[in-house]
């Protein structure tokens, strides 16, 4: 009897075709509450460090007195808790994922100081 069953799992199998994606040729679907990579509106950003302090991986790093914000990709777990606790909503968790890659992937975002009107020299 258990070889009809496993002859009936096996002709099942050969004719539905893979399970699998072939991933990056087609991407996979994504949905509205997927979580990706986490985003960041750098020119809303006021380098708080509160992300930074609530990151569990210890992937986020700030640097107020260079206006810059920078995430390990690799490190990074997809938690969410670093855009929950940010006080100006600039980061939020897109429903892409991160590119596949080799090696350590650093992500620096600087924001822009410049202060000068268009006229001024």
């Amino acid at each position: 009897m258990s070889i009809l069953r496993m002859s009936k799992t096996l002709i099942k199998n050969l004719i539905h075709g893979p399970y699998t994606v072939p991933y990056p040729v087609k991407r996979k679907e994504t949905y509205e509450r997927t979580r990706g990579k986490i985003g960041i509106s750098v020119e809303e950003c006021i380098f708080c460090g509160m992300c930074e302090r609530k990151c569990p991986t210890g992937a986020i790093q700030t640097d107020k007195s260079k206006t810059l914000w920078s995430i390990e990709r690799l490190k990074c777990i997809q938690c969410g808790y670093c855009s929950e606790v940010c006080p100006k909503k600039c980061l939020r968790m897109e429903n892409q994922y991160t590119e596949p890659s080799y090696g350590n992937v650093r992500d620096e975002f600087v924001k822009c100081m410049n202060t000068q009107s268009p006229g001024e020299s």
